[in-house]
């Protein structure tokens, strides 16, 4: 027995006869059939020799092999089985094909020779319908065959890709339940009607009566288990027959095209994707941001607002959750886009480091300073002041913060004469600056000059589906920049990231979707890939519980309203006292 397949770079047909006991199958070199594709496992699979059939069994785990179009891990073949591994795709053949005829190898030849010129055109060629096309007009060269034509599925119905010297009114698919299509569509295997007037099986077929055929030979468009369309050829004169040798060819045909078209829709998919994902990002962003549920676009909406003016502004959340981004925002949406943007973190920067850094130094007003220095409030004169976890300022610090704020005049240290600035000063933190007030950390008169308007950014959590929209913004990106092949995330995965809790936010999830588009070797990202676990799933409440918690935060708010008047609080919330006092003691385990 031989093996034989098509090198996809040569286009050469490679025969190999199975001579040892067992015949290794891989990507590696040391194989005994080497295939070249990186999906092919270094070894993938094995073919066992028995007296009368080969055996092909599946060696690496998660490895796929089809055998006539189904998936299987171990499958008895016999001749004319066609096994796909990858994109190469191999049948088992009875003798040496050396030994045919020469005029029978002058055919093969002739046709491999058509075959390379198909593929070339083929391979420079995205469009499908242009590709449908082209296989039409080459097969139908090839085997002279007076017409035919192609038929897609989409959406489970048929759709009429091509045709030659068949008109669209002849052939409504709308109306058509042909025979001849339909048994291949089932059976997904090739079909020769040689003599259509004289087959008592299909010569009442709806296509072989309204063509009126004589012949017809029609093949499945197959690429691994998905069933892309039908190749339908037929001759209307007798003296034209078809033959079996034309359909082995026909099939040749139909399978390297069926991989080509197979990667043209899949591309031509996922451009309308892009566009359609790139469109639904456009009207549910605003600058670099993304986002569409309701919290996001209450922020979006006082952005602004409050942009176009000098107006201080304070923004809240956890960390990770984009606060910088909002500041820029800010900037670059008010008559200061032109100005500098600066940039610093409060709490990166030792205390004895901050003020100089903030605000400048005069030469030698300290040790090691050998020069004049223009803090951050100079370089961001006509700007933006972005002061991040603002909370983490020192007391002292603050003070001085508080009156460059109200006077609108700096001091670098070491200096005893103020310069006026022309700043817009933007902060942000991840602390309850009212518990840090209380605690005696924070000035409350700073908190209220910094505070004349707040933007809090919810988790990532609590985004519903910016989750998605966010990952795959992140995927794209990467996929490009790093050239993967990664194209997406499995349910599995997109379930897993909406169920997660994302302690770091959209910062985590960034940094999680890099990692993986560079590490994995699939199209679609699962949850192992962006390190998800099912025990990962954020807690979820019961409902009574959930009430329950509601109703004890609610009562508080309202007896903190009146100043814990418990009898006040029970007319307002329209309860009865004992149910205050209840939920008191509630509040106190």
């Amino acid at each position: 027995m031989f093996i034989r397949y098509v090198d996809p770079a040569t286009s050469r047909a490679v025969d190999f006869e199975l001579k040892k006991p067992i015949v290794s199958i891989g990507r590696a070199p040391g194989n005994d059939i080497v295939l070249a594709d990186p999906a092919i496992a270094p070894t993938h699979a094995n073919l066992l020799k028995k007296p009368h059939h080969v055996t092909v069994t599946v060696v690496k785990r998660g490895a796929e092999v089809y055998v006539n179009g189904r998936r299987a891990r171990s499958a008895d073949l016999q001749v004319g089985d066609k096994v796909l591994i990858g994109r190469y795709e191999l049948e088992v053949h009875a003798g040496n094909p050396a030994a045919a005829t020469e005029a029978d190898g002058a055919q093969d030849l002739d046709g491999m020779g058509q075959l390379v010129i198909f593929s070339k055109q083929l391979m420079e060629e995205q469009s499908p319908d242009k590709l449908f096309r082209m296989l039409l007009k080459a097969v139908v060269e090839i085997s002279e065959a007076e017409k035919g034509f192609v038929i897609f599925f989409k959406d489970g119905q048929r759709h009429l890709a091509a045709s030659h010297n068949v008109g669209k009114e002849t052939l409504d698919l709308s109306r058509v339940s042909d025979s001849i299509i339909d048994r291949v569509v089932e059976s997904r295997k090739p079909l020769i009607v040689s003599d259509a007037v004289q087959d008592s099986r299909f010569g009442n077929a709806k296509s072989v009566v309204d063509l009126r055929l004589s012949s017809v030979m029609c093949v499945p468009l197959l690429y691994r288990n998905d069933l892309l369309g039908v190749l339908y050829l037929g001759n209307d004169s007798i003296a034209n027959l078809f033959e079996t040798d034309q359909l082995e060819l026909l099939l040749i045909f139909a399978s390297q095209a069926s991989m080509i078209v197979h990667h043209a829709l899949m591309l031509n998919e996922l451009k309308v994707s892009n566009k359609n994902l790139r469109d639904q990002l456009r009207s549910a962003s605003q600058g670099e941001m993304i986002g569409s549920c309701a919290d996001m676009k209450a922020v979006f909406k006082v952005l602004r607002r409050v942009a176009p003016t000098d107006i201080s502004t304070l923004i809240l959340g956890e960390t990770g959750t984009g606060k910088e981004l909002v500041a820029r925002e800010l900037h670059n949406l008010s008559g200061r886009s032109s100005g500098p943007f600066i940039s610093i973190n409060c709490g990166a920067i030792p205390e004895h480091l901050l003020e100089s850094e903030l605000f400048g130094h005069k030469k030698g007003s300290f040790t090691g300073a050998v020069s004049d220095k223009i803090g951050k409030f100079g370089a961001a004169d006509g700007g933006t002041l972005f002061l991040d976890e603002i909370g983490e300022m020192p007391m002292p610090l603050q003070v001085k913060l508080l009156r460059v704020l109200q006077e609108r005049k700096i001091e670098r240290v070491g200096e005893y004469e103020g310069s006026p600035i022309d700043i817009r000063v933007v902060a942000a933190t991840n602390k309850d600056l009212g518990d840090e007030i209380r605690e005696g950390r924070f000035r409350e008169d700073l908190f209220y000059r910094l505070n004349e308007v707040s933007l809090t950014l919810p988790p990532l959590r609590d985004r519903g589906d910016d989750i998605v929209q966010i990952g795959q913004y992140f995927l794209n990106r990467f996929a490009t920049q790093y050239e993967s092949k990664v194209r997406g995330f499995t349910n599995q995965c997109t379930l897993a990231m909406k169920g997660y809790y994302w302690p770091g936010n959209v910062r985590q999830m960034e940094n999680r979707i890099k990692k993986a588009v560079i590490m994995s070797d699939r199209a679609l990202l699962q949850p192992e890939d962006l390190g998800l676990d099912k025990k990962d799933k954020r807690h979820v409440k019961p409902l009574a519980r959930a009430e329950e918690d509601f109703k004890i935060s609610y009562i508080r708010d309202v007896l903190e309203l009146n100043n814990w008047n418990k009898a006040q609080t029970a007319r307002d919330l329209e309860v009865d006292a004992r149910t205050v006092f209840r939920y008191i003691e509630k509040m106190d385990d």
